[in-house]
């Protein structure tokens, strides 16, 4: 009796249906309809009556059907999808009911550095130079340009713009999946603004009672974690801290990292991570002057307000090996739980391991071939940590460092470890041509896809791996 009825359920799911879409005929097989997902509109075409001969009519486009039925049947879109905008296969597909099916066969590939290429160039309509950006995890993007934000969703189409009331936004983070706060060098606050609803919906300013000092303060850094939004704010006369705000009313919850801002060491953060596995906020700021760079790094924990550890250069830690070649810049890769940072002068990259801090706890990656060892000085670079692989830009140059496969999970504690050499290898990302667009100012990754920015630039590239990138691989 099973046998039997598993082939009445096989007979029925290959049984043909036929549909007329805008006076086209079509026909296909019941499964090839219902893989649409028991919610969509060609799932419930597929439960009417066999024995009915009229096609079932459907008033719509059959150019655009015919490629959404190509899509169920093998999970990839046609070559004639070309024909058609994003914007009209999305809505096409919601129509059926199979906009899933849509954003999963047009979603980019794992993203791997070594194997990518430019994919599309982003511009907003007006006021084109981005002074920030911020990826989601989805690879929408919300652009800052000007006093304005534009959205893009996951496929890259303009979803809308937000007019704010600043001059200029130079920070922004996605705190809600509709929710952003930015902050202006230009104008005190940090602020919230409802994307969706293209409305502002609250402000926090960093001010105290029992100092006169503390007014017009700018945000210079913003991060969120899963319940607080951190910003770095200073004053015209550099005193600086770190807010904590709470992401459901929006209130000061927590201050903390108050200094004086006098010298590079006390510097406001101008880069804040958070780190959701251990709890800290990591925070760096870096200074360029004719005698060379300055900064700092540091790791807070919120709750108490204290530092857990603590770097200054030069000086400080690696000053046996490295005193002089202090870092150009430096970021955490949240995943992988390490620091990486970018020396001005030797352009090495070197990473510590946040699990075994210590005073010297930097390896600096080696690179055995012979044509990529020399990076020389640093004056101009980003340094962006990405699905554990560290982007590194050298003015309009864009590199990746890889890890190593087999040594995924090999921990190197200090630099004589012989694990370390070899740990990561580095490779070009970009063409010769590419490079020369521009300085590259930001660098930020989101849904399989890496987003830059150069200085003096419309838009924003979007890059995504691709079998035709043509990279260069030294492995």
């Amino acid at each position: 009796m099973e046998e039997e009825s598993t082939s009445v359920e096989s007979n029925t799911a290959n049984e043909r249906i036929k549909l007329n879409v805008g006076g086209k005929y079509f026909e296909t097989t019941l499964s090839t309809l219902r893989s649409g997902g028991p919610d969509s509109l060609l799932f419930a075409l597929s439960n009417r009556r066999s024995a009915d001969p009229n096609p079932v009519f459907i008033d719509r486009d059959p150019e655009i059907f015919s490629v959404l039925l190509s899509l169920l049947r093998t999970s990839h879109l046609p070559s004639t999808a070309r024909r058609f905008s994003k914007q009209e296969l999305a809505d096409e597909a919601l129509f059926y009911g199979i906009d899933a099916h849509l954003r999963a066969a047009t979603a980019p590939p794992p993203f791997s550095g070594i194997d990518a290429s430019l994919a599309a160039s982003i511009r907003p309509a007006s006021e084109g130079l981005p002074s920030s950006f911020a990826a989601s995890d989805s690879g929408a993007v919300w652009i800052a340009h000007g006093g304005q934000i534009s959205g893009y969703d996951s496929t890259l189409t303009h979803s809308g713009t937000v007019r704010t009331h600043l001059d200029e936004i130079d920070s922004i983070c996605r705190v809600w999946p509709e929710i952003a706060a930015i902050g202006s060098m230009s104008d005190p606050g940090l602020h919230f603004y409802n994307f969706s609803g293209s409305r502002h919906v609250g402000s926090v300013h960093w001010t105290d009672p029992l100092d006169p000092r503390i007014f017009k303060a700018h945000v210079n850094a913003i991060t969120a974690s899963e319940n607080s939004v951190f910003a770095s704010f200073d004053c015209p006369h550099r005193e600086n801290c770190i807010l904590e705000v709470d992401k459901t009313n929006l209130r000061t919850v927590n201050q903390f990292a108050r200094q004086s801002g006098n010298q590079a060491k006390n510097m406001v953060p101008a880069k804040l991570t958070w780190i959701p596995a251990t709890g800290v906020l990591v925070g760096s700021a870096v200074t360029g002057g004719a005698f060379g760079f300055s900064g700092y790094v540091r790791l807070w924990d919120p709750r108490s307000g204290e530092v857990v550890w603590e770097t200054n250069e030069p000086g400080g830690s690696g000053r046996s090996s490295r005193f002089g070649d202090s870092f150009a810049d430096v970021e955490a890769d949240v995943e992988g739980l390490l620091l990486f940072k970018l020396c001005s002068k030797s352009g090495d990259l070197a990473m510590a391991d946040m699990r075994f801090l210590k005073d010297d706890p930097w390896i600096y990656l080696k690179e055995k071939n012979a044509s990529l060892v020399s990076c020389g000085e640093v004056r101009n670079s980003v340094v962006h940590c990405y699905r554990r692989q560290v982007f590194v830009s050298r003015e309009g140059g864009l590199e990746v460092w890889s890890r190593v496969e087999q040594r995924e999970n090999v921990v190197v504690r200090s630099e004589n470890d012989s694990d370390a050499e070899g740990f990561y290898r580095r490779n070009f990302v970009d063409k010769s041509e590419d490079s020369d667009r521009g300085i590259i100012k930001k660098i930020e990754g989101g849904g399989d896809r890496l987003f830059v920015s150069r200085e003096d630039v419309e838009g924003i590239e979007v890059w995504e791996s691709s079998r035709f990138s043509g990279a260069i691989s030294v492995l």
